[in-house]
C-alpha cells in the first residue's frame, strides 16, 4: 500500500496532517499501538522539520507487510553537517519558528529513537532525503 502527501515549507497549520492521516489507516490495519506510537512520531518529526525548514517536501510512506517505510524528500536548504545535526538539542531553526515553539533540536534524534532504520542524504542547498523504516514485529 503507497500514499503520498504533499507538504509546503512555513504552512504549520497542516504540520501533522499525513501523521495524523497515517495513525488512522495504521490503526485500521489493526497494527499494534506502540507501533504506531513510534511511526507517527517519527513521521510528524519529519513533517515539521520540512514545514520549518524548505521550501516544500513529500512524504511517501508504503506499507508492507512486515514494515512501514517512510521516504522524506525536501526542496530547501539541506543539512551542512549530519553529524552535527543529530546531536540533541542542535537547531538551525529561525527565530520565528522557535517563537510558534518548534525548532528546538530533537527532531532528527526523535526519528532516530523511533525508527528502526534512519538514512539521510543531504545536499546544501539542494535538500534532503530521510528515510525511516519501522519493523511490523
Amino acid at each position: 500500500m503507497h500514499f503520498q502527501y504533499s507538504i509546503e515549507g512555513g504552512d504549520f497549520s497542516r504540520a501533522g496532517n499525513a501523521s495524523s492521516q497515517l495513525k488512522k489507516l495504521l490503526k485500521q490495519l489493526n497494527v499494534d499501538s506502540q507501533l504506531i506510537k513510534r511511526i507517527v512520531v517519527a513521521l510528524y518529526e519529519g513533517e515539521v522539520n520540512i514545514v520549518a525548514h524548505a521550501h516544500r517536501g513529500t512524504i511517501d510512506v508504503d506499507i508492507e507487510p512486515d514494515k512501514v517505510f517512510i521516504r522524506l524528500s525536501d526542496e530547501g536548504p539541506g543539512i551542512p553537517d549530519i553529524k552535527q545535526a543529530m546531536k540533541e538539542g542542535y537547531s538551525t531553526a529561525s527565530q520565528k519558528v522557535r517563537e510558534m515553539g518548534f525548532g528546538a533540536g530533537m527532531g532528527l534524534p526523535n526519528m532516530l529513537k523511533n525508527a528502526d532504520k534512519l538514512n539521510i542524504e543531504s545536499e546544501p542547498g539542494k535538500g534532503t532525503i530521510v528515510e525511516l523504516t519501522t519493523l511490523l514485529r
